[in-house]
């Protein structure tokens, strides 16, 4: 898991196009100063020419996604569908506001969906966070824009 959150952080350090070089490395220095509460530190090692070709991938192509999974507690199309996905969305909001909520409508369906997970086991442990209220949640495989991540 440690490892996973090791190259998520330099995936995100590597893709963040708007962030100055001066913005990097106060960001790797915050991510180096040990946490309050437990003592741990994330070093960043960036090896060769990464940030160089992240840069030239991101000029080629602007949608830049990576393949995650997210759960999904929300999905109808009857006439109060659009009504009862913000109301879903709003409740989520107010249970869980730490975790990112997302609407769309893929006609003729409104759905609602939560977390940027990048592993299976990510989204399983958030599904068994929100099942409790909403049961009709289940797990969905997403692309999710590096864009989202790096917030």
């Amino acid at each position: 898991m440690r490892t996973i959150g090791i190259i998520l952080v330099a995936l995100l350090l590597c893709c963040a196009g708007s962030v100055s070089a001066q913005q990097t490395g106060m960001f790797r220095e915050q991510l180096a100063r040990p946490d309050s509460l437990h003592g741990s530190r994330v070093i960043v090692t960036e090896v060769g020419d990464a940030a160089a070709i992240v840069k030239m991938l991101q000029s080629s192509r602007h949608d830049n996604k990576v393949n995650g999974y997210r759960v999904r507690i929300f999905f109808d199309n009857s006439q109060n569908a659009r009504s009862n996905a913000q109301a879903t969305q709003e409740r989520f909001r107010e249970l869980f506001p730490e975790v990112p909520v997302y609407m769309n409508y893929e006609n003729p369906y409104f759905k609602v969906t939560v977390g940027n997970c990048l592993t299976i086991e990510e989204a399983i442990i958030l599904w068994g966070r929100v099942k409790g209220d909403f049961d009709r949640a289940f797990v969905i495989r997403e692309e999710i824009p590096v864009s989202v991540l790096a917030e």
